[in-house]
């Protein structure tokens, strides 16, 4: 064993209450950056799996028509043909569906294809009445692009496959309009009146989805909208969702018409979510500089405590390298030590905050806590934790290096 290291634990075990003190502020926190992390990270993961299942990587909407030519544009180095937003003459909505998504089957990454059909319609009871988002679909096509069959949380999709004059809406809504499961509801459009049976609630967890949204047969959405062509979206699931913007500019510079990749879509939340994972990261990252600020001022104090041993080493033989890393070896520890220990701290406190019940209906719709296991957050809180426990290591070290026998003695 290195014989600094073995001083430098003696040293250590000199100023216990002090170095504890500076252990316990490191293993805090590590611990609670782990935690903040896990939990902004967690609502992050759950909102982006909810918008996949539920709208889908890609949609494919309008067709578009250049008014200016179109940009070369270098990626990995492939040459993509990138059309300008600006100067794009649009028409509403999908015209051929069909055509479309045998042409977007050539593309390997994709894995699934759903026509969908949008519009706002007035739902009604026998109790209230509401502007809702009517969402005609193929179920049988939107299985293979969203998680529709496990947000099913009250009845069945098979009765409402079989029965085109069903529909399928969230318990929020059907509480909204004081209905149950097998009741019926009217939908109005400009001229026709409906009345439809609930086949089942269905729930995807974003409560601005939730509150709004209707699945209906799109083939009776056509009937009822008086739309027997066009103006619908292809929603489609890829193998890997963090290639969707690569994939929809392939979309639009091959096909002509506009995908949006659900990071386009979503860029306002996935933007909060960023920003509340680096304040969260920098506010916890206080108590790691305030275990640093311990650390600095144990081995300032111990500098002046030993210098008689200190001046007994260099008497010896030893050189200054050594005496500094008597002092710095002091810092790694209590950073080693106190990351091992935040760690396990974080690990704790993070499976604890998962068992505690709490029912959020805002933004999402959860009956406990989200957190997401990710490594990558232990090894930042890690590295944190190193370099501010070294930072304050280094002065005292370099303190102490200079300390001369001849000084002590004549000091004493």
């Amino acid at each position: 064993m290195d014989v600094a290291l073995t001083i430098a634990y003696r040293f250590a075990l000199s100023r216990r209450r002090s170095m504890a003190m500076s252990l316990f502020g490191v293993v805090l926190g590590v611990g609670f950056y782990i935690l903040t992390q896990a939990q902004t990270g967690g609502y992050q993961s759950f909102f982006v799996e909810t918008i996949l299942g539920t709208n889908g990587a890609i949609q494919v909407t309008d067709r578009f028509q250049d008014t200016l030519e179109p940009m070369e544009l270098g990626v990995d180095g492939k040459l993509l043909r990138v059309r300008q937003r600006q100067g794009k003459q649009y028409e509403e909505g999908v015209a051929y569906p069909g055509l479309l998504m045998d042409a977007l089957s050539e593309f390997e990454a994709i894995l699934g294809q759903s026509e969908v059909l949008e519009s706002q319609i007035r739902v009604s009871s026998g109790f209230r009445r509401q502007i809702a988002a009517l969402y005609g679909i193929r179920i049988e096509d939107h299985r293979l692009v969203s998680s529709i069959e496990s947000q099913v949380v009250l009845g069945d999709s098979v009765s409402f496959e079989h029965d085109t004059l069903s529909v399928m809406i969230s318990p929020r809504m059907a509480e909204s309009l004081g209905v149950r499961l097998g009741e019926m509801i009217t939908l109005e459009s400009s001229d026709q009146v409906r009345s439809y049976r609930i086949a089942a609630l269905v729930e995807s967890g974003v409560s601005a989805i939730d509150k709004v949204r209707i699945y209906i047969d799109i083939g009776e959405a056509r009937s009822l909208l008086g739309k027997p062509f066009g103006e619908s979206t292809i929603q489609l699931s890829i193998n890997d969702p963090i290639d969707a913007p690569w994939i929809a500019a392939q979309i639009e510079s091959t096909l002509g018409h506009a995908a949006a990749s659900w990071q386009e879509r979503e860029q306002v939340w996935l933007g909060v979510f960023n920003a509340l994972s680096v304040s969260a990261g920098i506010s916890m990252s206080a108590l790691i500089v305030l275990a640093g600020l311990g650390i600095y001022n144990s081995l300032s104090m111990q500098v002046v405590e030993k210098q008689r041993e200190v001046a007994i080493l260099r008497a010896m033989g030893y050189h200054r390298a050594d005496i500094t890393r008597v002092f710095l070896y002091q810092g790694l520890m209590v950073a080693v030590v106190g990351i091992a220990g935040g760690w396990i701290f974080g690990a704790a406190t993070t499976w604890l905050v998962t068992q505690i019940p709490l029912r959020i209906r805002g933004i999402f719709s959860s009956d406990h806590f989200v957190v997401s296991w990710d490594s990558v957050d232990y090894l930042v809180g890690a590295l944190i934790a190193l370099i501010i426990a070294m930072l304050g290591s280094i002065l005292p070290a370099l303190r102490g290096s200079r300390i001369e026998p001849a000084t002590v003695i004549r000091g004493n």
